[in-house]
């Protein structure tokens, strides 16, 4: 993995435009759309029972989030899940809130059991929570983790058989075999509702263009980290309403010596 890479797989979703799926909470469904529309995406957002599966299997990746959960909503994941499975797509999933009651743990627990994940993404206390280790969780906020990430994260990968993803101070991304480390991003992002939904879906986005899920994953942490730097440099002192704007800018106009000069990561 190197930093051509991630700008080729960049370019990939400008020029493709892949369809994503998104099932996701009610909190952030504008922003994400706009932010995969800055990305060069294009989002659907389809919810309803009677159409999810068709959806699911004309689109390039599928991205699950439990953000606001209800009984048809959660029905309508598992049967886009499954025809995205049937059909080859990718499936990105992210637990909001597992841990922060047992039906939403349950859930996360439910949807990995009967839908092939490609990717789960999450902070370390919602992987913790699907994966079955005792992390403590408080709302679906992401808190500060108390343990080793990365070996969290293997262990996850390795009982979930999944691409595990976990975001925070630095991201990691590991299959239980393979680890890398990605340290874009700024700490304003933990102050714009829904930045980890999207993130979410910019993988699913990535996804959709790169077979190779590990490649796509971090090309997209990085991406959309070098994004958020970006912004924040831009709009420093202006607050974090300011910052959202400058972020869905800065997600369309990342470039080549941006990649180069500001993405970080490392395999360990």
């Amino acid at each position: 993995m190197d930093k051509t890479s991630i700008y080729t797989i960049l370019q990939r979703v400008r020029e493709e435009n892949p369809l994503v799926h998104n099932i996701t909470n009610v909190v952030v469904t504008n922003f994400t759309a706009n932010g995969l529309l800055s990305l060069g995406a294009s989002p659907v957002m389809a919810y309803a029972a009677e159409e999810v599966a068709d959806m699911a299997r004309i689109s390039r990746s599928l991205v699950l989030n439990i953000g606001t959960l209800n009984p048809q909503t959660v029905d309508s994941m598992i049967l886009a899940g499954k025809a995205a499975n049937d059909s080859d797509i990718p499936v990105v999933f992210d637990p909001v809130g597992a841990g922060a009651t047992n039906y939403r743990t349950e859930t996360a627990q439910r949807i990995m059991a009967e839908i092939n994940i490609a990717v789960i993404r999450g902070n370390a206390s919602e992987i913790a929570n699907v994966a079955g280790q005792n992390w403590t969780m408080k709302g679906v906020d992401a808190g500060e983790a108390k343990g080793n990430i990365v070996e969290l994260a293997v262990a996850a990968a390795k009982k979930l058989n999944t691409l595990v993803v976990i975001t925070g101070k630095e991201d990691v991304v590991t299959d239980g075999e393979t680890t890398y480390v990605v340290a874009n991003g700024h700490p304003i992002l933990t102050k714009v509702t829904g930045t980890g939904c999207l993130l979410s879906s910019v993988i699913g986005a990535f996804a959709g263009v790169e077979r190779n899920l590990f490649a796509a994953s971090v090309a997209a942490l990085s991406y959309y980290g070098v994004a958020a730097e970006k912004a924040a440099e831009t709009t420093a002192e202006r607050g974090p309403g300011s910052f959202q704007i400058e972020f869905l800018n800065q997600l369309s106009k990342v470039s080549l010596e941006d990649i180069n000069q500001f993405s970080s990561f490392r395999k360990l």
